[in-house]
């Protein structure tokens, strides 16, 4: 599972979902229905307003070739500009951002990659979070079928990269109507894998701990930087 965090961060190779298999947008939806332009655009509203996001995280990254999926968990925390904090309950994991240098930490392989974030092609997918993206700008967007992705308490946007990358064919962002707070990421490729954070009890502009964004290796960690 943090092999393929790694990747997403460093090497920007992020997991997906062959895009033949989606449900088409709904050609019948209700003309006060809003339009994928315009839930996107409330979306950046509300992270233009947010500096401190803060929630649980569940991560399901199912490997096609292997028919396998791998489960994990834990505490996020994204703070304007461009700082991030993910802390895995299950491994001991890290991924931290100070906004410049972005470490991601392998605790059973006791190794540590860091790059800057101005090389890791950062995430356009979540780049919104931290300030650093926009939604309109950087993805091609339409608006799927809720109830035929099975998500009817909100919207569905499906968003493929304005300017192509290997790191990932299109994402799916799960938007809560009532909100305009995304509640789930799916990150899509080409290999017919899916990577899935869903966004547990989330809270906005809360002070976070002190020294979040600050990460300093166990002795005898190996550094590795690309």
């Amino acid at each position: 599972m943090f092999e393929m965090t790694r990747r997403w961060f460093i090497y920007s190779l992020l997991a997906g979902l062959a895009w033949a298999a989606l449900p088409a947008a709904d050609a019948d939806a209700a003309p006060n229905d809003p339009s994928a332009r315009r839930i996107a655009a409330s979306v950046q509203e509300f992270y233009d307003k947010t500096k401190v996001f803060k929630a649980g995280f569940k991560q399901r990254y199912w490997i096609k070739i292997h028919n396998r999926e791998k489960l994990s968990n834990g505490q996020v925390v994204f703070q304007k500009p461009g700082m991030m904090s993910w802390r895995y309950k299950n491994n001991g994991n890290r991924v931290v951002s100070d906004g410049k240098i972005v470490k991601v930490y392998e605790a059973d392989k006791k190794q540590l990659y860091e790059q800057k974030i101005a090389k890791s092609q950062y995430p356009a997918a979540l780049s919104f979070l931290v300030g650093g993206g926009n939604l309109l700008k950087s993805f091609k967007l339409r608006k799927l079928n809720s109830a035929r992705m099975k998500y009817e308490s909100g919207y569905v946007l499906e968003g493929v990269p304005r300017t192509p990358t290997p790191a990932y064919q299109k994402m799916l962002l799960y938007v809560d109507s009532a909100t305009s707070q995304v509640r789930r990421v799916m990150l899509l490729d080409a290999q017919g894998n899916r990577n899935r954070f869903d966004f547990l009890s989330p809270s906005v502009n809360e002070t976070p701990p002190k020294d979040e964004f600050k990460f300093v290796a166990p002795k005898g960690t190996q550094v590795i930087k690309p």
